[in-house]
């Protein structure tokens, strides 16, 4: 595994985090509700019929963040590009941030600061926007800031300040929206037969924030230090090492 694989591993791991969150959760029943015009009782009783509607507004919803979240990483390595290039200072800044942010997240759960961890979202209307609702609330969704996805988010976009060229931190972000959006479209699938599942995750959101945070935190302390390729090392021998295992016990 390469040390840009290593940060797409990350990027979709924080999408996942971000979508566990408990900023973003305990909202995801209302946002499909207002994104397929469908409450979910009404899901439920379509079955298969409204799945179609479902999938592609939800779809939809997923492309519009996913632009926003692209095109923020464009201008991230874009900028990092102008800026220096020296990889190795871009990699230690960003690792700075990583922690940082990471910090910020698990204060989330205990600190009360309510002008640090005030959420700012645009919220467009349904009724004047018809069927340009479902991307036009998807891109205000990437483009609000909440206090759960806005440090995972900035720390994938510290990321991808040291990216070597505009389309892999476009491809860094797409990642990270992959990592948000695959559940969004599980979960839509799933529309109100997900409630158990969805459950789980809310009662252990406090566990996933703290987890979340730790990995992130080391993760920037490797960008910090610039043990980044000395991981992907190790990853490497291990997968070879496992590799080779199974060939020998198959033998």
């Amino acid at each position: 595994m390469s040390v840009a694989g290593v940060s797409y591993v990350v990027a979709f791991g924080g999408g996942v985090a971000s979508f566990a969150s408990p900023c973003v959760l305990p909202v995801v029943p209302a946002y499909l509700s207002l994104v397929t015009g469908l409450d979910l009782t009404e899901a439920e009783r379509g079955g298969s019929r409204q799945l179609g509607r479902i999938v592609r507004h939800t779809l939809l919803f997923i492309a519009g963040f996913g632009a926003v979240f692209v095109l923020a990483g464009m201008a991230a390595t874009a900028v990092g590009g102008a800026v220096t290039r020296d990889k190795v200072l871009l990699g230690r800044v960003s690792g700075g941030v990583v922690i940082a942010m990471a910090l910020f997240l698990v204060g989330s759960l205990g600190l009360r600061a309510p002008f640090l961890y005030r959420e700012a979202r645009f919220h467009p209307s349904a009724s004047r926007l018809g069927p340009l609702y479902a991307p036009v609330a998807g891109a205000a969704f990437g483009f609000g800031w909440t206090p759960c996805i806005g440090p995972v988010l900035s720390a994938v976009l510290a990321v991808s300040l040291s990216e070597r060229g505009v389309g892999q931190g476009a491809l860094l972000l797409a990642v990270y929206a992959a990592g948000l959006g695959v559940p969004f479209l599980v979960v839509g699938c799933g529309f109100g037969r997900l409630a158990g599942a969805l459950r789980w995750v809310r009662a252990h959101v406090r566990a996933i924030t703290v987890v979340s945070s730790t990995l992130l935190c080391a993760f920037g302390v490797l960008l910090l230090l610039d043990r980044l390729p000395w991981l992907t090392l190790e990853l490497e021998r291990w997968m070879s090492f496992v590799g080779l295992g199974g060939l020998k016990t198959a033998g």
